[in-house]
């Protein structure tokens, strides 16, 4: 009955309104009724309970499980930061406040150069000198509970992850400028759970250590805004009122402070000018306005402006403040302070990543530890003071900067487009010096305009090397492996592939030289030949283990089953230190030493962290990498890169080989003595010809004079490279590249190279006929056997067509033979067996004949072994004097010039005959025949009686009639 007396004093308080609801109040009597009888309540009391008690059950349970979950994240949470220490004040007051003590830098034989300085200008402020606008509106846009927490906003933090489990998109960020702080200057940017909780704790810890001025202090002098208006990344409130407005942080109208606010959420995006130092376009600028009217907007929803200020800030022009480019100090050490920093950045990594655990391997196929260890080595980079002492020697590095300039002075530029604007860009030009034995980087030459080019072209740059790839590809490799020798003979000819349609390769000349030896192949860059012989060893897998174990970096996959590859057609290319130094080997008897730019560094105290150590790499052995440079003498002295040594300045040994990418796109050379590896590219930032007038080789010529000028003593011009045992001078014959034989001998084609003692031939030629023996059949040669009659035969130096096979092997079509000797006027006399008469074994049957006049014919023979036919007298059905020799395929036929009874036998190139055919006969008429007879009688009636006086001489004179008859 209680639910009825609260039901009545519920009505009561609703009387005012009971007039109005009475239409409904009387539609619901008949409910209530039923409602509110005995059996009804009751039912609704059970009911309640039941519920009742559902609902608490529910609620235990979800204390219980939310209670569970907490425990869950908590210890989860403690397991992300076990490995995080409790820091101290003085720790995090050191890394908050970016207590910069700056690494030094010392060229070769401790040199100093100079501070390390940041790619990133950074300028620090004290929090009185910045504007309070400044203040306000990155609390308002970016944090706007900034005053009241303790580091950390838990509504935002399971916002984000509620946001991040549901795959939600993100509305906003879960960090406070605490935590951002944390990030930037404690931790890395890496996206992980990990990184996270550590975070939120060292947040909460920074919380209890410094007051809300000095983490807001830390924060704008440590966060990042864009680039100035000299397009340099620039870091800190101070650095970017003056860099991008022309003013002091505290001097900051309210629209340049509420634009300045806006940028660190995104530098890149919302910055107003270019990498250049170019204003953007009105379309780039449009976001960094949106985002300085967003401050605005939320700086007047704070309270932090009125709105007489906010319409006028709104409505301010802030585009007209933005500063043209400022002057700036030149530095002539750019590229090498750029360079020495990314590679001291790779050695501290190392240092972090391996005192925690990790591998080389591991942190390169992680994109997170990659991102973390990279930050954590930069900032112990601007932060410890080290010393890095480089391999630099600053004398030459200044003049190899010198002649770069000079080279370049008026050489063609070109329009790139960047950041949506058009840059004017100077021709890329880079050089490097490299000591063989070492690896020692002793000077280098980056660019024109460090500036204005993205990057150190001598270090970064990665294009096609043309046929500098030759040598440590193709020809070092197949020497060093025993496919070739310098004597080899390559074939220079159409060898069956296509691309586009048109046959692939082809040479500079747009000809093929037909039989040609590998090193007059190299000499003169051949692409044809070259491409033959790495057909020849790509079994070997090259590019594994000859071209990954001289330091190239920039493999693809697809680059190990590409014949391109010989001929520098890489999918991305090398660089010109890669290049360079991986000639050097040749020079360190085919040991390769990592070029390097660091010879050690050492903190503050003076310990060593690091320091290089010298771990060459056998690649090739010291006898192929002789010969490489032996051949590539020949380059230098007779070959593509002839018209260097009229350049130099002094006399020395040098070797080399040049390269030129497809469609002149990129012009090299590399040249070594045995001390030093030279070398230089020339080519267009984005790709295009390089003009016929740069000439490189001068370029290189140059900096080697100034070198030698400079420090003789690095170069050792008087230095010879020596061979070593193990390398042999052998006769071969240069058709086989095999020992001479009598026929090779014969025809003039005996040449002399050097040999690796142990891939010296052992086997005769067999690519000649023996003795140069052949036999003629309708225009075609086929070679003779030993037995072969040598009334059939001609004689000349004959090409065994199985050595035509022999050299067609691998390739997508047999070469034409006649191709081999085309071109080629030393072996202008070989000739070419078309094909080999396989003797069937069998003694040639008779062939049939006929004769018309005084001429005797015959058909063809059935048997192809067949080579000619003899032509005989016959007498009495027996064989008597040979009249002729006729070669099968001329014409079978034979003209009488007598009288008498004659057959033919038909004769095989083994030399067998068959018997003689059907005899015809040339005879005179009977008449004539018996006047010849009476005649012939009369006169040995005379005979008879001059030479008769007795019986005995009648006897002695018949004998001798009948002897004079017989003769």
């Amino acid at each position: 009955m209680r639910l009825k007396e609260y039901w009545d004093n519920f009505s009561k308080k609703l009387a005012p309104l009971k007039e109005k609801l009475n239409p409904i109040i009387n539609k619901t009597k008949p409910i209530k009724e039923a409602l509110f009888n005995e059996k009804s309540a009751k039912a609704f009391r059970i009911t309640y309970d039941v519920v009742w008690n559902l609902i608490l059950v529910f609620t235990i349970l979800s204390i219980l499980g939310v209670a569970l979950v907490l425990g869950v994240g908590a210890g989860y949470f403690a397991s992300l930061v076990k490995d995080e220490y409790p820091r101290t004040y003085e720790e995090m007051k050191k890394d908050i406040y970016s207590n910069e003590e700056q690494s030094e830098v010392y060229l070769a034989g401790d040199v100093y150069l100079g501070d390390l300085r940041s790619e990133i200008i950074r300028e620090e402020v004290k929090i009185e000198d910045v504007s309070e606008h400044v203040i306000n509106g990155i609390i308002a846009v970016e944090d706007e509970n900034f005053f009241t927490h303790n580091g950390v906003v838990p509504k935002a933090v399971f916002r984000a992850l509620f946001q991040e489990f549901t795959n939600a998109p993100i509305q906003t960020g879960g960090s406070t400028l605490t935590q951002q702080l944390v990030k930037n200057q404690i931790l890395t940017n890496e996206v992980s759970f990990e990184r996270k909780a550590k975070e939120i704790l060292l947040a909460l810890r920074l919380e209890k250590f410094f007051s809300k001025e000095e983490i807001i202090e830390a924060y704008l002098n440590s966060t990042t805004f864009g680039r100035n208006s000299n397009g340099r990344n620039i870091a800190g409130v101070q650095t970017a009122a003056r860099g991008i407005f022309g003013v002091d942080a505290k001097d900051l109208n309210l629209a340049q402070a509420a634009f300045i606010a806006g940028l660190p959420q995104s530098p890149s995006a919302y910055t107003p000018f270019t990498n250049k130092g170019t204003l953007k376009s009105e379309e780039g600028l449009a976001p960094g306005l949106d985002r300085q009217k967003h401050v605005l907007q939320r700086m007047h929803e704070e309270g932090f402006i009125n709105d007489q200020e906010y319409e006028e800030a709104i409505s301010y022009d802030i585009v007209a403040d933005f500063i043209p480019p400022q002057e700036e100090e030149i530095n002539e050490y750019k590229y090498l302070i750029q360079e020495t920093e990314k590679r001291a950045i790779e050695i501290l990594m190392q240092f972090h990543y391996e005192k925690d655990g990790y591998t080389k391997e591991d942190v390169d196929s992680s994109k997170v530890l990659r991102e973390r260890y990279s930050q954590l080595a930069y900032r112990d980079l601007r932060q410890n003071g080290y010393r890095i002492y480089t391999t630099i020697d600053k004398d030459i590095y200044d003049k190899f900067q010198e002649v770069t300039r000079e080279f370049g002075k008026n050489a063609p530029t070109q329009m790139i487009e960047r950041d949506g604007e058009l840059v004017e860009v100077p021709l890329g030009i880079a050089s490097m010096l490299v000591e063989n034995k070492t690896g020692r980087i002793i000077a280098f030459s980056g660019g024109l305009d460090f500036e204005k080019q993205n990057q150190n072209h001598a270090t970064q740059s990665v294009r096609s090397n043309g046929s500098t790839m030759k040598p440590i590809l193709v020809y070092g490799p197949a020497f060093d492996m025993g496919y070739a020798q310098p004597g080899t003979p390559l074939a220079d000819v159409e060898l069956g592939w296509k691309e586009k349609g048109k046959p692939w390769p082809n040479n500079i000349s747009r000809r093929y030289y037909g039989l040609v030896s590998a090193r007059t192949a190299l000499t003169n860059s051949y692409n044809v030949s070259t491409v033959y012989l790495y057909n020849r060893i790509m079994h070997t897998n090259p590019v594994k283990n000859y071209l990954e174990k001289l330091g190239v970096t920039t493999i693809h996959e697809s680059d190990y089953e590409a014949r391109a590859m010989a001929l520098g057609a890489m999918r991305y290319g090398m660089t010109v230190e890669e290049t360079t130094n991986a000639f050097a080997a040749f020079g360190n008897n085919g040991q390769f030493a990592d070029a390097y730019l660091i010879e050690k560094i050492e903190d503050k105290d003076g310990n060593i962290i690091h320091e290089h150590k010298v771990e060459p790499v056998e690649v090739f052995s010291p006898q192929a990498a002789y010969l490489t440079v032996d051949v590539m003498r020949d380059v230098v002295k007779s070959g593509t890169a002839r018209s260097l040594p009229g350049r130099l300045n002094v006399s020395m040994d040098l070797a080399g080989k040049t390269g030129t990418s497809h469609n002149t796109h990129d012009k090299w050379f590399v040249g070594l003595n045995p001390n030093v590896t030279l070398g230089v590219w020339v080519g267009f930032e984005k790709q295009k010809p390089v003009p016929s007038s740069i000439r490189h080789l001068n370029y290189w010529a140059d900096l080697m004079n100034a070198t030698v000028a400079l420090k003789p003593e690095i170069i050792g011009p008087e230095d010879r490279f020596e061979q070593p045992e193990g390398i042999v001078s052998k006769s071969f014959c240069r058709i086989s590249g095999k020992l001479p034989s009598g026929a090779c001998s014969g025809g003039g084609l005996v040449g002399t190279d050097l040999f690796i003692d142990k891939y010296v031939p052992t086997e005769a030629d067999n690519s000649l006929s023996g003795g140069g023996k052949y036999v003629e059949i309708n225009g075609k040669r086929y070679m003779a056997l030993d037995s072969t009659p040598s009334e059939f035969t001609k004689s000349g130096a004959l090409i065994n067509p199985d050595y035509i096979d022999q050299l067609s092997e691998g390739l997508p079509k047999r070469i034409s033979p006649s191709e081999l000797f085309l071109n080629n006027s030393s072996l202008a006399n070989v000739l070419v067996a078309d094909a080999k008469i396989a003797e069937n074994g069998k003694i040639p049957s008779a062939p049939s004949i006929s004769i018309s006049g005084n001429t005797i014919t015959w058909g063809k023979h059935g048997e192809n072994d067949v080579i000619g036919y003899r032509v005989y007298n016959v007498k009495d059905g027996q064989k008597g004097n040979k009249v002729a020799s006729i070669p099968a395929g001329s014409n079978l036929s034979y003209t009488i010039s007598g009288f008498g009874s004659f057959a033919v036998t038909a004769v095989d190139i083994a030399g067998q005959e068959s018997g003689l055919s059907n005899v015809v006969s040339h005879s005179i008429p009977d008449a004539v025949d018996e006047i010849i007879d009476e005649i012939s009688n009369g006169i040995e009636d005379i005979v008879d009686e001059i030479t008769s006086p007795g019986d005995e001489e009648n006897n002695n004179s018949e004998s001798g009639s009948e002897n004079e008859s017989e003769e």
